[in-house]
């Protein structure tokens, strides 16, 4: 195992809590999502990755919305004969 050293770095508030609720979201801690940038970095030989969670706008938080409460929902149809014909109408 190697060995490790402390890496004292002051940064923001907020944006402390922010990067902190991202990681969370990633399942990672902050010591963690460092160590990954470090590495990462390295290897890269610079800054080298977008790593984000992707927001839906706003039509799809509507149509998650719609579903979630079984709104704006196509028909439901019997057959596939039925199918055919609806698409057809």
């Amino acid at each position: 195992m190697a060995n490790t050293t402390n890496l004292n770095i002051r940064v923001d508030e907020d944006l402390k809590r922010k990067a902190e609720a991202v990681f969370s979201e990633l399942g990672l801690n902050m010591s963690t999502a460092i160590n990954i940038f470090l590495r990462y970095s390295v290897r890269y030989g610079g800054i080298p990755f977008e790593l984000r969670i992707e927001k839906p706008n706003a039509e799809t938080l509507k149509a998650i919305d719609d579903v979630n409460n079984n709104r704006n929902m196509s028909k439901t149809l019997d057959s596939v004969n039925a199918l055919i014909e609806d698409l057809n109408a």
